[in-house]
């Protein structure tokens, strides 16, 4: 995907033998303005206060870090504002600058990997200093430890990466992109409906999550394999057309449609789902934005979710759709 027309470049570093990675989003030349709709309830975050209209640099974002490690993973920011501090780009307090780093996390420390293998604030550095507007997807950055479909856990999962969407609206006036990390506890879904990765049963085929839990199907949650318990879908999604804070974070929620539809089930309390909104801070209004953006977003995400599975080639005994549906 490129992402020229939307001025923002993106970058991986990646921990192949620890299954972990840290996928940095910044704008090309500038910062971005930002809103977030938080949806899932177990999520771990860094200045996610930032991204909002009642914060002192109203939403004001130099970068956003997607990172694997779960609550370690956050330390590896510190690479992010390493490279903006020494590139100058940061909130102007006066003598220097301070970067406004959002991030949020995955949990990957299982079942791929290394326990120990966490995002470092190197690696974070690295994939901004290489970021550019061609963005690579499947099992790279953020998506190299990405997994769905755990209620049986490990033993019925399947592996998920990165993936995204870009969709223009019909006179042309506004793109909009997605990007989504999907580490859900839930299955993936096309958008005929059919789950294409998710929870399988030892016979073969798809158990399918939401109706498994409907019937009772599964022992409490306090049984669970504890890979069924660490998930986490995280998007991001831009605008070519400049808007406000609040309207971003309008636009973030109205793009949860996508998961809802796309994800089954999602925002579980198992789940630490959270969802970025970006676009440039100044230029042309679009007509009749932020509507358009809302509905534009949520086409992109799904287009997004969907290829986080479809690219995904297995590891470690957990497989996936591109190895040829992988169930």
């Amino acid at each position: 995907m490129d992402l020229s027309p939307l001025g923002l470049v993106v970058g991986h570093a990646t921990d192949d033998a620890g299954a972990t990675g840290v996928t940095v989003l910044r704008g090309a030349a500038s910062p971005m303005r930002a809103g977030v709709a938080v949806i899932g309830r177990a999520t771990g975050s860094r200045e996610l206060r930032t991204a909002s209209a009642d914060h002192l640099v109203n939403g004001r974002v130099d970068a956003i870090m997607l990172t694997g490690g779960s609550a370690y993973g956050l330390d590896a920011a510190a690479g992010v504002m390493r490279w903006m501090e020494e590139h100058e780009r940061g909130f102007d307090v006066g003598g220097g600058v301070v970067p406004i780093v959002p991030a949020a996390v995955v949990f990957d420390l299982a079942p791929l990997g290394q326990f120990g293998a966490r995002p470092t604030a190197e690696m974070a550095y690295r994939a901004t200093n290489d970021a550019t507007s061609l963005v690579v997807e499947g099992c790279v950055g953020v998506g190299t430890g990405a997994t769905v479909g755990k209620i049986f856990g490990a033993a019925g999962a399947m592996k998920t990466g990165f993936g995204c969407g870009i969709v223009t609206s019909g006179d042309g006036e506004v793109t909009v992109a997605a990007m989504v990390v999907v580490n859900a506890f839930g299955d993936v879904r096309n958008g005929g409906g059919e789950i294409i990765a998710g929870a399988r049963t030892p016979a073969g085929g798809f158990a399918d999550t939401a109706r498994t839990l409907n019937h009772g199907d599964v022992a409490s949650p306090a049984k669970f394999d504890e890979a069924a318990l660490r998930n986490t879908t995280l998007a991001v999604v831009a605008s070519s057309a400049p808007l406000s804070s609040t309207e971003l974070a309008r636009v973030a929620g109205a793009a949860s449609g996508a998961l809802f539809k796309r994800i089954t089930p999602v925002g579980t309390s198992f789940d630490g789902d959270v969802i970025f909104a970006v676009s440039p801070e100044h230029g042309a209004r679009a007509r009749l934005a932020p509507l358009i953006i809302e509905s534009l977003a949520v086409s992109a995400l799904e287009t997004a979710i969907e290829r986080a599975a479809t690219l995904a080639h297995g590891r470690d005994g957990i497989p996936g759709y591109a190895d040829g549906n992988g169930h």
